[in-house]
């Protein structure tokens, strides 16, 4: 028989200081891990930080000065930049995880690390969700995302009240301010090119309720909005519904070459089958790499020239964790960050549309 106080659990009072040492360890842990080197913020996003919250504004020179042919000594006339402000609103989110003394005595696990890498990918979830709503116009009330529809007005983009996280051009964009000619291209020319958000050219009945519309039309159409704005598309972002309509199109290829054994490289190989899983490239159609992502939309696909990116992202203060006492037999940390992102590039990403 074991004398009482001989094995005495890790929530007692006389081992308290190795319970919150577990805890103390797992916030060193979670504070080495940066929310910026995700890989969603890489991809899309110039990054910003600033010593203040709430919203915060950067400007942009448009291309709006030109050479002219003056008489011999003549004083060219001044001539002055023209600017462009995107707000980006700044604000917090943050979780709390708690786990109570009897868990970390009952468990054959660590409870307290279980539930704080758990917070952690609940964070990376978070941030990922974020910027697919906000690139990809879908409405969520936590993210404060609004829903851009096909031909979405560029007016109605551009009021930071109704829509804070900005967009692409939308119809008529020589209404708005962001617009601006581009090589052969004037402004009206631009304009009757018509909106980054179009409709897909596929209304198949039998993809209509389940997504994954996609034609090569649509993605010949963003090529040539986004070119004559000076843009070079290189990636087209989609759902696995789309990946799967992209397969059963005769001229989709994988861009990965090699013999055809199941271990030298060929498509279905080992190394094939490795790249995918470290990049999510799945493939190449026109040029562009084919880019999977669970948290795209069934009904939407994204193409863009990531050598630009789109999205500004400003980080107030980077993923914090901090210890917390609950008490009633709890042990807790809370983690939270403040940041804001919004798309101030308008030429460098199309949004095709199955809704």
């Amino acid at each position: 028989m074991v004398a009482a106080g001989t094995n005495p659990g890790i929530a007692s009072s006389q081992l308290s200081s190795t319970a919150n040492r577990v805890l103390v360890d797992y916030k060193d842990a979670i504070q080495d891990y940066k929310v910026t080197d995700m890989p969603v913020v890489n991809m899309f996003a110039e990054r910003f930080t600033t010593d203040t919250g709430g919203d915060v504004d950067i400007t942009f020179a448009k291309p709006s000065m030109g050479l002219e042919q003056i008489e011999e000594g003549a004083v060219p006339a001044y001539q002055h930049t023209d600017l462009r402000n995107e707000r980006v609103s700044v604000k917090e989110f943050g979780i709390a995880v708690g786990v109570t003394r009897r868990m970390l005595e009952d468990s054959r696990f660590s409870e307290m690390e279980l539930a704080l890498n758990e917070a952690r990918r609940a964070v990376q979830r978070h941030v990922t969700k974020h910027f697919i709503y906000a690139v990809f116009g879908i409405a969520d009330t936590t993210f404060g995302t609004t829903a851009k529809a096909a031909g979405t007005n560029e007016t109605a983009i551009e009021t930071f009240a109704t829509h804070p996280h900005g967009g692409f051009y939308g119809a008529s964009p020589a209404s708005g301010s962001r617009l601006y000619e581009y090589g052969e291209y004037s402004t009206s020319e631009l304009d009757t090119m018509g909106s980054h958000y179009f409709a897909s050219q596929d209304s198949s009945s039998s993809e209509s309720t389940t997504g994954g519309n996609l034609e090569l039309t649509d993605i010949t159409k963003a090529i040539e909005l986004m070119s004559a704005k000076g843009m070079v598309p290189d990636t087209i972002l989609i759902s696995p519904t789309h990946y799967k309509s992209l397969l059963n199109l005769a001229d989709f290829t994988a861009p990965f070459s090699g013999a055809s054994t199941s271990f030298a490289g060929g498509k279905g190989g080992l190394d094939y089958v490795n790249d995918v899983s470290n990049d999510g490239v799945v493939g190449q159609i026109y040029g562009l790499n084919v880019v999977v992502n669970p948290f795209v939309p069934q009904t939407r696909a994204g193409i863009f020239d990531m050598k630009v990116k789109p999205v500004a992202y400003v980080e107030r203060r980077g993923l914090t964790v901090e210890e917390a006492n609950p008490g009633f037999g709890i042990m807790g940390s809370y983690m939270s960050m403040r940041y804001g992102l919004k798309i101030i590039r308008p030429e460098a990403g199309c949004i095709v549309i199955s809704d």
